[in-house]
């Protein structure tokens, strides 16, 4: 990714690759929204708006009309852009000069099938979401099933009711505007080459691994964290008769690996960070911001592992995590919040039914932000002191301080909270 110093000056036309719809501004917010946030969607539909009435392509525009339009920072609309890129929906193209030029390319969001069966999209959707609104998204975009039976189809075919004319003048046009997706890109960080390498030819056949299986191959080992040796064994068992990789049975594969090694958990969440939505907004520079800003963009995988002065989780550790995801729907950043507050009120242990209890408590209560995980622990710390009336100094986390939103974090206190929560490499 090249980075270039975006101004407000720099200018900027849209140009529709694609066929857009109603349809698509309905599978944009659905699907699409939970994952790369409200704002991101939002730049989609002005880049939209921006269209002449062809819907081909906009007249020049300056960045800061885009700040205008969508009330938001330079910075916030940068990072839109991005999340539009990552998943697929824009390109960019950048022409240097005294001021800078750019061409926003507009594509297609995928139809709700292709979605859903994307993994990596699909379980992104799932860890912002949670399983149950998720079965209701699935639910919305399923086909009400008709019963056929009895019926006899007697629909007209074109033969039936057209006569073919003479086709001596037809001419093919490769200019004519169609619906145009991109492919979800995802860090290459397997050697799939030196993994095909691993399966002799006489099991399959490597011509035949088409450039749609080696990005299968690229989101399954994203999406499931597999390594070169369990990726080759896992194509290995997936090849066909005729030496060809089956998508379906490599998918199928790799899920119940995954769920055998994990104990049914979906795949990935604990590697998460807080959805986008669920984030505070602000440009408070407080030390107490910077913790929310810490929880909220740290997975709990790496916060756990900053705890642990970077020795990996244990698999039990892991399964009580994501058993916090998935079973309680707790976002990732509130699963943070009560990883801090348990290991620091039960002398770091964490405690599988301590941990659960707290769990099912802050499900009941709907906690969905790091704000209302941190105000809930506060108010429990100050219930459970007036209980017990004990005069014993209890350990609590730093946020609990009362005075610790006026105070302005220094170098140092950045600096230590960095160095403990880093995710060692």
């Amino acid at each position: 990714m090249v980075t270039v110093n975006l101004l407000p000056a720099d200018t900027y036309i849209v140009k529709n690759a694609t066929m857009l719809d109603n349809e698509s501004r309905l599978v944009l917010i659905k699907l699409y929204q939970p994952i790369i946030g409200a704002v991101a969607v939002n730049l989609y539909f002005t880049l939209w708006s921006n269209l002449d009435f062809s819907q081909i392509i906009s007249t020049e525009y300056t960045h800061h009309n885009l700040m205008a339009i969508m009330r938001v920072k330079l910075e916030d609309i940068l990072e839109a852009r991005e999340k539009l890129e990552a998943i697929g929906l824009l390109k960019t193209y950048l022409k240097k000069g005294n001021i800078n030029s750019y061409i926003y390319e507009l594509y297609s969001p995928l139809d709700p099938s292709e979605f859903i069966n994307n993994p990596i999209l699909s379980t992104s959707l799932i860890s912002n979401v949670g399983q149950k609104e998720y079965d209701k998204i699935i639910n919305y975009f399923k086909i009400p099933k008709t019963i056929l039976e009895g019926y006899d189809d007697v629909s007209s075919s074109f033969n039936d009711t057209f006569d073919v004319a003479n086709a001596t003048n037809f001419m093919e046009s490769e200019d004519i505007r169609k619906v145009k997706q991109l492919d979800l890109v995802v860090d290459e960080k397997i050697d799939l080459n030196s993994i095909l390498e691993m399966i002799p030819s006489e099991v399959l056949n490597h011509r035949l691994v088409t450039k749609e299986i080696r990005s299968l191959i690229y989101k399954l080992a994203y999406i499931y964290n597999l390594s070169d040796d369990e990726l080759s064994e896992l194509i290995r068992n997936s090849v066909n008769e005729k030496k060809i990789i089956d998508k379906d049975l490599l998918r199928s594969n790799c899920h119940n690996y995954y769920t055998f090694e994990h104990q049914n958990m979906t795949p990935s969440l604990i590697y998460k960070n807080q959805p986008e939505y669920l984030r505070k907004k602000t440009s408070d520079t407080s030390k107490r911001s910077k913790l929310i800003y810490t929880f909220e963009t740290t997975s709990p995988y790496d916060f756990l592992t900053g705890k642990n002065k970077g020795v990996r989780p244990s698999k039990s550790e892991l399964n009580l995590i994501e058993n916090l995801m998935l079973d309680y729907d707790l976002p990732p950043g509130v699963v943070n919040v009560l990883v801090d507050y348990v290991l620091k009120i039960n002398d770091n242990k964490l405690t599988k039914n301590f941990v659960l209890t707290i769990a099912s408590q802050w499900k009941r209560s709907n906690v969905k932000t790091v704000e209302e995980a941190m105000k809930i622990c506060k108010k429990e710390n100050q219930s459970k002191k007036k209980v017990t009336k004990t005069h014993v100094k209890e350990k609590k986390p730093d946020w609990f301080n009362k005075n610790i939103e006026e105070a302005i974090a220094s170098n140092d206190d950045i600096a230590a909270l960095e160095a403990s929560l880093k995710d060692l490499e």
